[in-house]
């Protein structure tokens, strides 16, 4: 009785980024629905060479983050199918990868219909697909709109605080309100900390979307940062795909593959339109810091400075929205995110987002999503 060959198949995809994380669930589910894989993980971050056992090793192909020349030619030295998902390194490898442009695209038109004017991208110098990103986002907005961009290299440690130090100046010059796109998730929390720094609010003066949607730097940031899930699972699928069709000496369509975006996942960096008016904008930072206490349209208008008769107008006039519609947005919104991505009681949930009680917490949640506080967290979990 004949048997299918099993596939050994090498990953080259470090594990400290969430993007390296998803390209791996993607080619562990492939791998799962196909059988007859067998998975070889070199453990460890990015670095300049392969894995020693990996030179001697008797695979059948290998899926590589490729992140220089060195490592490249190691690789082309072993003479097995190799699929780069990183695209960093030009190299003679069939390439998947997100589609960088794509994302760029993504990120102006949710800034666009949120009707900002002034708009800006903090990247990395020198990195194709920080540049591809960056363009694609800056192309995408209308004529008319204020542009503002800095990109810093990778730089050491010992670097560090010259690097945060401009990016301090950068964002104190900034027009705004303004709307920032970050390269990825970890220059979003560098972003997100020298606004906190300079004493500019977020979002309500600088709203910011990273890339890659790392969920652990998303949650840990202030406020929660909103980012892109760029498609990294799925590059994961489709890079193992490819292997299979290598494997199986079939020739490829195409030998670079761009995989599209998935969504933005909005929390509290970008959940904002633009406000013009600098005095409502401070009653809405006021809002979101004390959400969980019971605020009123005279607390509001006292921490601005006005009256509470003008403070409501000018509030409509500028959210086109009532503050009590307003807040109530905001506490469903707080109390949807503690939900799904946390594991605290439903009574903490309706404490911490303004709910005075559990039992209406979850009356409001059911009227907006159609689903009970219970199955919302049991979706998010699976």
């Amino acid at each position: 009785m004949s048997t299918t060959p099993r596939r050994r198949v090498g990953l080259l995809v470090e594990t400290s980024l969430g993007s390296g994380r998803e390209i791996l669930r993607g080619i562990g589910r492939y791998a799962r629905q196909a059988s007859n894989w067998q998975l070889f993980h070199a453990a460890g971050g990015l670095s300049d060479a392969i894995p020693d056992w990996m030179k001697d090793w008797e695979g059948d192909a290998i899926i590589a983050r490729i992140q220089n020349r060195e490592t490249r030619d190691q690789l082309s030295k072993l003479g097995i199918p190799i699929v780069d998902v990183l695209g960093v390194c030009e190299n003679q490898f069939p390439l998947v990868h997100v589609d960088d442009e794509a994302i760029g695209k993504l990120v102006a038109r949710h800034f666009l219909e949120r009707d900002f004017q002034h708009f800006g991208f903090y990247g990395i110098s020198d990195e194709n697909w920080s540049d591809r990103r960056g363009t694609a986002f800056r192309e995408a907005l209308r004529e008319g709109k204020s542009f503002h961009e800095l990109k810093i290299p990778r730089q050491s440690r010992a670097e560090a605080p010259e690097r945060f130090q401009q990016l301090q100046e950068w964002v104190r010059s900034l027009p705004k309100p303004n709307a920032v796109m970050v390269c990825s998730d970890q220059r979003g929390l560098e972003l997100l900390e020298a606004c906190h720094s300079e004493e500019i609010t977020v979002p309500e003066e600088i709203a910011v979307i990273g890339v890659d949607n790392d969920a652990a730097l998303c949650e840990i940031s202030e406020p929660p940062l909103s980012s892109v899930r760029g498609g990294h699972f799925n590059v994961g699928l489709e890079a193992a795909r490819v292997v299979d069709l290598l494997l199986s000496g079939k020739t490829l369509k195409s030998r670079t593959i761009r995989v599209p975006p998935n969504e933005i996942v909005e929390r509290e960096s970008s959940s904002i339109r633009a406000i013009k008016d600098p005095v409502v904008a401070r009653g809405v930072s006021y809002i979101r810091q004390n959400l969980a206490s019971g605020i009123t349209n005279d607390s509001i208008s006292r921490a601005c400075g006005i009256s509470r008769t003008l403070f409501q107008k000018r509030f409509r006039e500028a959210m086109d929205q009532s503050i009590r519609e307003f807040i109530l947005e905001r506490r469903i919104e707080r109390a949807i995110q503690l939900i799904r991505g946390s594991d605290i009681t439903l009574a903490d949930v309706a404490e911490r987002s303004g709910f005075k009680h559990q039992e209406y917490l979850g009356q409001v949640i059911k009227r907006v999503t159609g689903q009970t506080p219970g199955q919302l967290r049991k979706e998010a979990k699976v």
